[in-house]
């Protein structure tokens, strides 16, 4: 399940309708713009604290993924946290797979 999930999140990073890291996917929430959040499986406290509770108070789906070097190993990137999603069919096929 964690494949794929990372697999999508990486062909929606390469449109453009993921945004990676936990600034950047707050920033996203704030401003309305993200349909579903995925956190690392071994996320932070104040990632979960910071990006999950924004999100819940938004009715924002968070979804778990796998831990945080294999979530950014799947996207190219270090170590990721957390990772937003403004694609609405992007996000229903992510929590399809959750």
């Amino acid at each position: 399940m964690n494949e794929r999930l990372t697999r999508l999140l990486g062909l929606g990073l390469r449109a453009g309708n993921v945004v990676v890291g936990v600034a950047g996917v707050r920033a996203g929430l704030q401003r309305g713009k993200m349909v579903c959040v995925v956190l690392a499986q071994d996320a932070g406290q104040r990632t979960i604290d910071k990006v999950g509770r924004l999100a819940e108070a938004r009715n924002i789906p968070v979804l778990r993924g796998p831990g945080a070097a294999d979530l950014g190993a799947g996207l190219g990137k270090p170590p990721v946290q957390a990772v937003g999603v403004s694609d609405p069919a992007l996000a229903r096929g992510l929590m399809a797979e959750g």
